[in-house]
């Protein structure tokens, strides 16, 4: 399932590092702007301890753990929406991803600079902000003048949805706030809201870049953002990515996990960070389970057992006659798939059934 979290950030706020921690990918890290002029793209392991553990149940042949990807996007400037440091390009990369990962730089240190001259992850957040919003007026204003007319004088029912849409957006863009601020009550509204596919609509994960000190508790830097972005429908987590970098370095687990009880932490900010794109991204995890193969699949929050099994094979969706679910939880307490049928925790499910994340999954199809 190729949806995408796209990392954007001022040059010189550690996105290029921390991409290069998620994914191995080695995008070029200086200390100056546009370093990164091409977005990398990476393929990022979903780190999930129950996948692990139904393996240890199950001793299958291979372990196949879930994805997602992670695009690494050149560091804006103001003036982007304008074209300034080659804006135009790096807001088409930011339209062409599902969620955005916005780095913020919330550490000191002289030996690297700021393209302002100073710290202050708010100002810098603004004018991220300031720059999406502007293109989404831009882009909003523009499609009120093709179908204002249409919806006024033409009749047309779908132009006067379209138009008031666009109208409680230009709204709110006006104000200095995001359009996922905006909330529609029908579905007609939401599904003509998302067919804009406006910049500062997309889900929004704010990642506070810290120095060592400050990995545990943040500083005065993060306060301020959590302050900043209080009532914009977005999360913020604070992750070290110099840490990171030397995590990386270690080549055993029990490094690692020493290493990081040493800071005082129980996982790493990069497991922290994937789990929460992942979850930015609406996504959930259903397993299969056997000899062969333990396998963590993607499917989008909310989808009927049909669709989560068209996550395996097209056939099987087409051909769905119904699906055996056994709960995570029942399977781990009871430790096999035999035991769960012998006690009746196995329940046969229809193309209604809603797929909860976790759930063990076999499915029965005719084609």
């Amino acid at each position: 399932m190729a949806l995408q979290c796209g990392i954007v950030g001022l040059p010189n706020v550690g996105k290029s590092t921390l991409f290069n921690c998620l994914s191995n990918a080695k995008a070029q890290a200086a200390n100056f702007p546009f370093c990164t002029i091409e977005p990398n793209v990476g393929i990022i392991t979903v780190p999930d301890e129950r996948l692990n553990k139904l393996a240890e149940l199950v001793h299958p042949q291979k372990i196949v753990p879930t994805t997602v990807e992670i695009v690494d996007i050149a560091g804006l400037v103001k003036g982007a929406s304008q074209g300034e440091g080659l804006g135009n390009k790096f807001l088409a990369n930011i339209r062409e991803t599902d969620a955005i990962l916005h780095v913020l730089r919330c550490f000191d240190d002289e030996n690297v600079a700021h393209v302002d001259g100073s710290v202050n992850p708010v100002r810098d957040k603004e004018i991220i902000d300031y720059e999406l919003q502007l293109k989404d007026l831009e882009t909003v204003e523009s499609r009120i003048n093709k179908v204002q007319k249409q919806a006024q004088t033409g009749g047309d029912k779908q132009a006067k949805i379209v138009l008031d849409v666009l109208l409680r957006y230009k709204e709110t863009l006006v104000q200095g706030k995001p359009a996922r601020t905006v909330k529609f009550d029908n579905k007609e509204d939401e599904k003509t809201a998302r067919e804009l596919f406006l910049l500062t609509n997309k889900p929004v994960l704010y990642v506070c870049n810290v120095d060592e000190s400050s990995v545990v508790s943040g500083n005065s830097y993060t306060d301020s953002v959590r302050e900043a972005i209080r009532g914009e429908e977005a999360d913020l987590l604070i992750v070290a990515a110099k840490i990171e970098s030397e995590i990386a370095e270690f080549e055993t687990f029990e490094e690692r996990e020493m290493f990081l009880n040493e800071l005082g932490l129980k996982e790493s900010g990069i497991n922290r960070l994937i789990k929460a794109a992942y979850k930015l991204l609406n996504l959930e995890t259903f397993f299969t389970a056997g000899p062969q193969e333990a396998r963590a699949w993607t499917y989008l929050k909310g989808s009927k057992a049909p669709q989560c099994a068209g996550v395996i094979h097209s056939d099987f969706e087409k051909g769905f006659i119904r699906a055996e679910v056994i709960k995570y939880n029942d399977y781990i307490r009871l430790g096999s798939e035999n035991a769960c049928k012998e006690v009746g925790k196995i329940n046969i499910e229809g193309k209604e059934y809603t797929v909860q994340d976790g759930d063990i999954m076999h499915f029965r199809f005719n084609v």
